[in-house]
């Protein structure tokens, strides 16, 4: 395994980038530049802090309770759902979204873009454990760039012979100063899939407001969606690529008090917007191809 030290020697970068030890142990990324600090854990490629330099409040949620004991998937800032989104699509018992969330990636790059931007490149292969759970061979690279805003780019290539089609997410858990008082503009006249309901399909008429447990899947999206913070006197605006669906999650009062790396108030802190390919806005890469689904994230005042 990579040591701490070891990764500090071949791409920290001196007072902008460096390695350390996060949770449970895990090498985490730190970064500080002219306009922002982030971190980013090598288990999962999982972004867990954007800080822009403005801002005493993160725009990322992490729960206090995460942890990745027994490789438990953190709970909390940009899990990475891949190669599903969702329950196992074929019904065979493997993990819900997919199994890179709760892998070790490599460090692969980084980079002084200049004094207020920083780019670092994470990476995860094919093994003979990730093909006994999905068949294929695969390159999947994350570009995580900090700077003005955090810019995400989930990039797949196909290592393998044959076609595969895959659903997938940046799972992001956004911090919100109080839920009752949050609401998200930029999905108005679009038409979701229902899963609190069963999956029912229904229309989005007016800005959404979170009054109950939420976990909806929307369709045909525009590229921007913005998160309306009235009590942290911010707005959080998302803009992505490479997608047709975003999701929108709370897991309100019941679901967070069963979930135990979640303290059962924290719902009311922490809002899921995500960019995905999911339900039929599924993607299929030929062999030796390539496909980005990418994500911007910028907090204003």
């Amino acid at each position: 395994m990579t040591t701490i030290a070891g990764l500090n020697a071949r791409l920290g970068l001196e007072g902008v980038l460096t390695f350390k030890e996060g949770i449970d142990g895990v090498p985490i990324a730190a970064i500080a530049n002219d306009s922002a600090a982030a971190e980013i854990a090598l288990f999962g490629g999982h972004v867990l802090s954007y800080i822009p330099q403005a801002e005493t409040q993160d725009a990322l949620f992490v729960s206090p309770l995460a942890t990745t004991a027994n490789g438990k998937a953190i709970r909390g800032g940009v899990p990475i759902c891949w190669p599903w989104f969702g329950p196992d699509p074929e019904g065979k018992g493997r993990p819900s979204h997919g199994f890179a969330r709760n892998r070790m990636w490599n460090a692969i790059a980084s980079q002084a873009i200049d004094a207020s931007t920083t780019k670092l490149t994470l990476g995860l292969g094919d093994t003979d454990e990730t093909r006994a759970i999905w068949p294929y061979g695969f390159e999947l690279t994350l570009d995580v760039t900090v700077g003005a805003s955090l810019t995400l780019e989930l990039t797949t290539r196909n290592a393998s012979e044959a076609n595969f089609t895959l659903t997938q997410a940046l799972h992001t858990y956004f911090t919100v100063g109080d839920i009752n008082r949050v609401t998200v503009r930029g999905l108005e006249g679009k038409y979701y899939f229902d899963k609190v309901d069963g999956g029912a399909k229904k229309f989005q008429s007016d800005a959404i407001a979170i009054e109950r447990e939420v976990d909806r899947i929307y369709l045909d999206v525009a590229p921007e969606q913005v998160i309306d913070d009235a009590a942290l006197d911010r707005r959080i605006r998302i803009t992505s690529t490479g997608n047709t669906t975003a999701v929108v999650w709370n897991p309100w009062i019941e679901k967070a008090a069963s979930m135990g790396d979640l303290p059962d108030a924290a719902y009311t802190q922490m809002l899921c917007v995500e960019t995905t390919n999911a339900a039929d806005d599924t993607v299929t890469i030929a062999p030796n191809e390539s496909f980005c689904l990418g994500a911007v994230y910028t907090v204003e005042r």
